[in-house]
């Protein structure tokens, strides 16, 4: 096993997570170590891809991954992809604080799969997936989560196409919300 496709896993699974998206993860994460667990890990040098099979666990600050299965792929470019699945696969990571807050919320996502993409920041949710920040919560069976801009979106399939009525862990066609009321400045006397 390539030191260097080693090297590029840890890289990515940090990176995917937020270390490169100032936007959720805590800044101080991106400058900490990648620590990954697993029953099994292998690597393939010529395909640039490593697998972490069996109770995956990953961490780098705040940032917390756990999936059944993680597989890490870099392109010619050195950016990296990464897809977890479980049942389901999680994340969870402190934001930095957003003015005026002056404590980061944690942001915790789940889905049976996940997507993570280095080149353009984003994580995507496939099937049954769940994103929770503060008390604010989002269902459906497609989140994209855009780290550099901050933004997201759901629906109940990829490109806003429903899923099938009845489909086991859907939300039966339909999004669901729960957003808390935000505190309103102290009125003036």
């Amino acid at each position: 096993m390539s030191r260097a496709v080693c090297a590029a896993a840890l890289a990515l699974a940090g990176a995917c997570l937020g270390a490169s998206g100032a936007a959720l993860a805590e800044k101080a994460d991106r400058d900490l170590p990648t620590q990954i667990e697993a029953n099994k890990m292998s690597a393939d040098d010529a395909r640039r891809m490593t697998i972490f099979e069996g109770s995956v666990v990953l961490t780098r600050g705040t940032i917390r991954l756990s999936a059944e299965r993680v597989v890490v792929r870099q392109d010619a470019e050195g950016f990296q992809f990464a897809t977890a699945t479980g049942k389901p696969a999680r994340f969870r990571q402190r934001q930095d604080p957003k003015p005026p807050e002056t404590e980061g919320v944690w942001l915790e996502g789940e889905a049976l799969r996940m997507e993570l993409d280095d080149r353009s920041d984003k994580i995507e949710l496939y099937d049954s997936a769940r994103v929770k920040r503060g008390g604010d919560e989002v269902a459906g069976d497609y989140i994209l989560l855009d780290q550099r801009s901050d933004y997201f979106s759901v629906s109940t399939g990829k490109d806003g196409k429903d899923a099938a009525p009845g489909k086991e862990g859907t939300t039966a066609g339909r999004v669901k919300a729960v957003i808390q009321p935000k505190p309103r400045p102290a009125e003036a006397k």
